[in-house]
Parts: structure tokens; C-alpha cells; sequence
């Protein structure tokens, strides 16, 4: 279970709406806020979590601005609260009053929400805010004596907290209840500790002597929470102080010696109850180890402190879910530091190099009659290819001008499926897949690390599978713009054997990956089948040669394969049992298209190329094929365009895990629309892929539009496991809400109106990590005028 949530994102409100939805969500956090008045309000996302001790989990991230406390008293429904902040980055101070306090990357404040004060952040940003009830911090602290806000500096404990907290921030989309009471525990003591070494006291209220004293006592309890026979005199006497020294230290603090006790055993006893390692433990046990003798006693004040019992309160602890097979990085599971490696590795061999150079740029080979020229032609070779991944930081292989024409030669990554039919005698696909004992041509595939260390599979570990011709650098495009991709034609890449000549070939993969795998009827009940099949150079159909299940295999390096997990495995036809006549008298109709367009994201160097985003990708949407145009908004100087992952066909979905996987070359026009001076309204502001057609306009909505920024550090792994059509569908929903009234200019209950009465909502795919919805938009239906 995870904890409540609740998320807002400006990214999906139209502009018009972005400063007030802004506010209204700080204002759950008792904030406001000013924002600039130049230019628009861009980007402002906030996601909470509630937990069930009363806490209040938040990561904000956003521009610069001013953030406000306007002073919130306490009331019967809503206790005084206080707030740690953790400035993960972006620079600048906290005021109250006449005190202002600078603060930096890495930096944790803590404010006290009854006060006003101001927070100025002078650039982007990120802050992780843990409100909590402000006695549970600072009622043992002599909180009327402390001065707030106050920046943590150089104490031990402000040093442990800065992990803790950014860890938390790193984690926060998986963050559950268990996790953020814990935490909570966690991060009150390490402050609790800062403050009483940091905060300048009242001279006359505390000195510093008695400050050190209060912390000596504080350890002194701390270490001897589970003797129930602990008494204020025990302490006196361990630490060299007088008993009524003692009585008016802890009077200072609004409390007594027994009521502190109690608290900080009830504390400890919660954190128990939510810790998976004592799982199996009575909760009688758990009380008794912390100096609780009496079962009936320590049901009460735990209701009385957290509002539940101590039963209820363990039920809502959930239980790890049985390990499942997945693509990308692995999750590690609760309290593991490091994965264990499955399988022997191959120890890193340096890449073979080709028989001849390949030049990335050169003007075009003869194209299919009737096709046109292209200005330059972009041939698929080792040279050109990146497999797998992304990256903002892949040198270009081609500059063109805005409104170049290209020609761009794609392979897929399933040509080994049939090394005779979809490789041999082809050079761009020989140098890309050929792998010896000796070393591999192309030796990254995929973005995990270069020396298999986690599954032993090879180098880059499978976390990503296509072959990516580029990347493109197009001149002029910078972040904040938009890059039109014109798709003006596409045809198959013809088999190079010459006993198949005339003939494109290509293999549809029903994978461990796919949605059936779990689901299946005839036995073996887990199995991958092959199915190979070929069209002519018309291309308008495609029918079946025959197929396989897959079987083990071992690569040239010694790996053994299982199932397909890593691509570009050379298939042994030797260990198959072909199964011809499949499909027999089935054809399938062509949709030549291009199941990844990319332009390179900001936010990792390197990322998997499976899950697609707002920057394109693996969106795998069949109607991106010849004659329509694809819209990305552009992340990184340049553009940075790569194309992959060629398809003769596809359904809605991509049930399987693959669609019909064949080499095509495609013909494109690149245009860069300037950031505010776009002529196109649906261009300005765009912040994920759209597709235009002739008929109709294509939105395409994932579980997560910015999974890598959503997900946080374990983006590249938690993306496979949170992904859902509901969470793509709410996406998909949205975008068009913000497209109609922004574009059309709607109102809300219009835009309402329309998609539900003319709007076609459907599953793009569920097989690529993060899940995708379209919705179609038929141009009939709109007003052009008011475009």
C-alpha cells in the first residue's frame, strides 16, 4: 500500500490556469507563494504523502519564485506544525522578520509553519518538505526559546540527516506507509539532535551548559529505553547531575522526565511495528522490548498518540509481493545494498572494427523510383548506430539546417531471429550484428553498466533493445523549442541473400515481456515464440514462413540465454524445431512505420530505451507512418534525433511484446519551431509527442509523461513496476483537455464535452514500460477559425 498521495503538475494545465492551480496546491501544504511577472509559468509539480502518524511527505519541484508562510495557529482539527526542508538544488535564502538565512544545495531548514516567513529561490529548483506536528519536534526542544528558521550546519547529526533525506527524495515515488512513518522517526531524531547542538537558545532561558546537558541526557535516555525500570534518578546518577537539576530541564521543555520516556518508547515501538524484520514478532514482544510491561497500558497511549491501535496500525503495512520477471534494471530488494550477479559475465573485450569505413554523411544512394532525393542520406552501420539507449551526450553522427530532407536507414534488433533472411550479405547489418568470440562490433546494448555485473548478460545488460540510427543534430533547435519530424516516406530494407531476392523479411516475438506471458492456455505455460515472416518490395502485405519457440542459447562470450534477454543473440537454427504453414492463408496488411522517434531528454545521461516519454521514443503507435508528422519538444541543444525499432505492422497495444519487427529506410524533413515564435498554436508550449495526420490530431498520453523526473534516482527501474492504462489513460486525458483549450480555445466544460462525445481514446501499447494511451482528435470536428 502505498501511502496517500496526492500530485499536481502545471505540465498538464493550460497556461492560462497554472499560477492559481500553483497556489491552490501549496496552500494543502499551509503555503503560498509569488511567482515572476515576465514570461510564463512554465513548470511547478508537487506530490504529497500523508502518512498515518500525521506526517506530511512532500516533493516540490519548480522556478524560481518566492515561497510564503503566512503564519497558520493552531486548531482543534489541525495542530501546530513545523516543516524540514531539504534543498536537494536550487540556491537562496529564508527570511522571518529581520533574520535571513542563505542555504545551498544539500542544505535542510526547518521552519515553524505558525510563524510568517519567506523562502526566496533565486533559480530551478527541488525541495523535499516532511511536515510534522510541531510538538513532536520541538516540545522536548524548549521551542519557545528556539529561533526559526534556522539553516542545520556542521553537527554530526545535520550530516547523517542530508542521506536520509535524500534518499527519501530519491525514493519518493515508492515511498510507502512503512517507509515514511519510519523515516519520519528517523529524520525527527537526527534534527532533534542538530537543533539542540545548533539553535541559538535564550541566554537567560537555557545557557549553553545546560544545552549540553539536555543533550547528554537526551543519549543517556535513549540508550536505555527498554529497562522498564528506568528511573530519573538512574539517570542523575549516570550522568554526575542532581535530580531537581534534572525535573527543571525537562520543565523547560514543557514536559516531564516519565511523560518523554513514554513518548520516545511509543515512537520506537511504531517504528517496530512498520519494520519488515520484525514482521513475524507479537506485538506484545515488540512492547515489551521497549520497557512496556503491561499489553493493556501500551494499547491505550499508542491509540491515544497515533490515533489507531497498534494492530491496525501493523495492518496497513504491506507485505514484498512475489519477485516478477521484468525488463530494465532491477529493484533491490528492502535492506539488500547490492544485487547479486546471476550469471558468469565475459570479461570486457575491446569492439572489432570493420572491414571498411562507413561515412555517416554522404549524398543518397539511387532511392525507390518515385520516391524523390534526399539532400543527404543517412546510412545504418556501426558507425551510426547506438543500441539500446539514449543519451544527450552521443556525439552527432549528421548536422543538417532546419527544413533538411533526410534519408535514414533503420535495422531492427530481431534480424538474428534469421541471420539468412534479415543479415547475410547485407554490409550495414553485418557490421552492426556481427559478434565473434573474439568481440562484438557493436558492444554496449542497452544503459546498464559496460561490464555485466548485475545479470552477466553482456555489456549494457539488455536494459534497452533497439538499434538507433543517429543521433541527428539539427542546427538552431534549442531547449524550449519544438522539432517537426515530417515522415514523407518509408520502405522495406530488401533481404541482401540473393536466395531471397526480392524479399523483406521480418519476426514477430511473443516474449516474457509481452502481456500474455502470464496468461497462457496451452502448455508449457511460459514459452517465446518466433514467427518469421516476409513481404515483396509492394509492401502491402505480409505473410507467415514459419515459426519457432525459442530455446536456449549460448552467445559467442559463453552467456546462456534462457529466454531472449538480451538482444542480438545469434539464434542456433540447429536447436529449433521450425513449425511451417502458420497462419496459413492469413495476410496481414502493412503499416510501415517507426516504433521509435526520439530527441534526446535531459534529465540522465543515459537512459533505457524501452520505456518511451514526453521526448518520444519507444511510443510504438503505428499511425506514425508515411505522410504525417511527428511533433517532440526539444530537451538538449541540437535536437539530438535518433530513429529505430522499424515495424511492418502493429495493433493497438503490442500484446505480445513486439509488433512485426522489419528493417525499413524512411524519408523525413526536419523543422525547428522557435520557442515563442511558433506560427503553429499546437506547437507552443508542447511538452509531449503529438502526432498530426491529415484527418485528425494524435495525442499521446504514457502512465508517467516524464517517468525519469516522476520516478526520481530508480526511475529506470520503478517505471516497469507502476505502470497501469488507468495512470496512461488519466495522462492521455489530460493532454487533450490542455490541447483543446489551449489550441481551440475552449473552456474546460467544452473541451469536457468534446472528448467524451468525439474523442477516441486507445491503448497505444503495454509493452514498454511505461504504458501508453492515445487519444484522436478528428480535425473535422473543430473550429478552425478559433485555432
Amino acid at each position: 500500500m502505498v501511502a496517500t498521495t496526492y500530485r499536481i503538475s502545471v505540465d498538464a494545465i493550460p497556461r492560462q490556469n497554472r499560477r492559481e492551480v500553483w497556489r491552490e496546491a501549496l496552500a494543502g501544504l499551509l503555503l503560498d507563494c509569488e511567482l515572476p511577472d515576465a514570461g510564463q509559468f512554465q513548470f511547478g509539480e508537487l506530490t504529497a504523502k500523508h502518512s498515518t502518524s500525521g506526517g506530511q511527505l512532500a516533493l516540490l519541484r519548480s522556478t524560481e519564485q518566492q515561497i510564503v508562510c503566512n503564519g497558520h495557529a493552531a486548531s482543534p482539527g489541525m495542530p501546530a506544525r513545523v516543516a524540514i526542508i531539504f534543498h536537494a538544488y536550487g540556491r537562496g535564502s529564508i527570511a522571518s522578520g529581520q533574520r535571513s538565512c542563505e542555504f545551498a544545495d544539500n542544505d535542510i531548514s526547518v521552519c515553524d509553519l505558525q510563524s510568517p516567513w519567506r523562502m526566496t529561490l533565486r533559480e530551478d529548483f527541488e525541495i523535499l518538505l516532511l511536515e510534522l506536528p510541531r510538538e513532536r519536534l520541538l516540545g522536548r526542544l524548549g521551542h519557545n526559546r528556539l529561533r526559526l528558521p534556522a539553516v542545520l550546519g556542521a553537527t554530526i547529526a545535520a550530516a547523517a540527516v542530508r542521506p536520509v533525506m535524500r534518499t527519501l527524495g530519491g525514493n519518493f515515488a515508492i515511498l510507502d506507509k512503512a517507509d515514511l512513518a519510519t523515516a519520519e522517526v528517523a529524520v525527527t531524531e537526527l534534527v532533534a539532535g542538530a537543533l539542540l547542538g545548533e539553535t541559538r537558545l535564550d541566554a537567560e532561558a537555557m545557557t549553553q551548559v545546560q544545552a549540553g546537558h539536555l543533550r547528554r541526557v537526551d543519549a543517556a535516555i535513549e540508550a536505555q529505553l527498554g529497562n522498564a525500570g528506568l528511573t530519573i534518578a538512574d539517570i542523575a546518577r549516570q550522568e554526575g547531575l542532581s535530580q531537581r537539576y534534572l525535573q527543571r530541564l525537562f520543565e523547560r521543555q514543557s514536559t516531564t522526565f516519565s511523560a518523554y520516556v513514554r513518548e520516545r518508547r511509543l515512537e520506537r515501538c511504531c517504528n517496530d511495528l512498520i519494520d519488515p524484520n520484525y514482521a513475524d514478532q507479537r506485538i506484545a514482544e515488540i512492547s515489551y522490548r521497549w520497557g512496556f510491561t503491561d499489553q493493556a497500558h501500551f494499547s491505550r497511549m499508542f491509540s491515544a498518540t497515533y490515533g489507531t491501535s497498534p494492530r491496525d496500525f501493523r495492518k496497513a503495512v504491506p507485505r514484498e509481493a512475489e519477485a516478477e520477471r521484468t525488463r530494465g534494471r532491477p529493484r533491490l530488494a528492502r535492506g539488500t545494498a547490492t544485487v547479486l550477479r546471476l550469471a558468469p559475465g565475459p570479461v570486457a573485450r575491446e569492439t572489432i572494427a570493420p572491414q571498411e569505413p562507413v561515412l555517416p554523411v554522404e549524398p543518397p544512394a539511387a532511392a525507390p523510383e518515385g520516391r524523390g532525393a534526399s539532400h543527404h542520406h543517412l546510412k545504418v552501420s556501426r558507425e551510426t548506430a547506438h543500441w539500446g539507449y539514449l543519451s544527450r551526450s552521443i556525439p552527432p553522427v549528421m548536422r543538417v539546417q532546419s527544413g533538411a530532407l533526410v534519408t535514414i536507414e533503420t535495422l531492427t534488433q530481431h534480424a538474428f531471429d534469421d541471420y539468412e533472411r534479415m543479415i547475410e550479405g547485407d554490409p550495414g547489418a553485418e557490421s552492426v550484428f556481427r559478434w565473434t568470440a573474439e568481440g562484438k562490433s557493436v558492444e554496449r546494448r542497452g544503459a546498464g553498466p559496460m561490464d555485466g555485473s548485475i545479470f552477466g548478460r553482456g555489456a549494457g545488460e539488455g536494459f534497452g533493445v533497439h538499434i538507433c540510427t543517429g543521433p541527428i543534430h539539427v542546427c538552431g533547435a534549442e531547449p524550449g523549442d519544438v522539432l517537426e519530424v515530417q515522415i514523407l516516406d518509408i520502405w522495406p530494407r530488401p533481404s541482401a541473400n540473393p536466395a531471397f531476392a526480392g524479399k523483406s523479411f521480418g519476426s514477430n516475438a511473443a516474449a516474457w515481456w509481452g502481456y500474455q506471458y502470464n496468461d497462457l492456455i496451452d502448455p508449457p505455460a511460459k514459452r517465446e515464440t518466433i514467427t518469421i515472416f516476409e513481404t515483396d518490395a509492394q509492401a502491402e502485405w505480409a505473410r507467415a514462413v514459419y515459426s519457432y519457440r525459442w530455446t536456449p542459447q549460448t552467445d559467442p562470450f559463453g552467456v546462456r540465454h534462457e529466454t531472449m534477454d538480451y538482444p542480438g543473440v545469434p539464434v542456433d537454427h540447429a536447436t529449433i524445431a521450425k513449425q511451417p504453414d502458420v497462419l496459413a492463408g492469413v495476410r496481414i496488411p502493412a503499416r510501415l512505420h517507426f516504433g521509435f522517434m526520439a530527441v534526446a531528454p535531459r534529465e540522465s545521461d543515459i537512459i533505457d530505451s524501452i520505456p518511451p516519454g514526453y521526448f518520444g521514443g519507444n511510443v510504438d503507435n503505428w499511425r506514425a507512418t508515411k505522410g504525417t508528422t511527428l511533433y517532440l519538444p526539444v530537451a538538449v541543444p541540437g535536437a539530438l534525433f535518433s530513429i529505430g525499432d522499424p515495424h511492418f505492422a502493429q495493433g493497438d497495444g503490442e500484446v505480445n511484446g513486439t509488433a512485426l519487427e522489419l528493417s525499413l529506410t524512411g524519408q523525413f524533413r526536419f523543422i525547428v519551431h522557435k520557442n515563442g515564435k511558433a506560427t503553429k498554436p499546437h506547437v507552443e508550449g508542447l511538452v509531449h509527442p503529438l502526432l498530426e495526420t491529415s484527418e485528425a490530431w494524435i495525442l499521446h498520453g504514457f502512465s508517467y509523461g516524464n517517468y525519469l523526473r516522476e520516478l526520481g534516482r530508480n526511475a529506470q527501474s520503478e517505471i516497469y513496476q507502476r505502470s497501469s492504462v488507468d495512470l496512461a489513460l488519466r495522462n492521455a486525458f489530460r493532454v487533450t483537455r490542455k490541447f483543446l483549450m489551449e489550441c481551440y480555445r475552449l473552456s474546460e466544460d467544452e473541451a469536457l464535452a468534446l472528448i467524451s462525445l468525439g474523442v477516441d481514446f486507445g491503448v497505444t501499447q503495454v509493452a514498454d514500460g511505461n504504458w501508453g494511451v492515445h487519444a484522436i482528435v478528428r480535425k473535422s470536428m473543430l473550429p478552425e477559425a478559433r485555432a
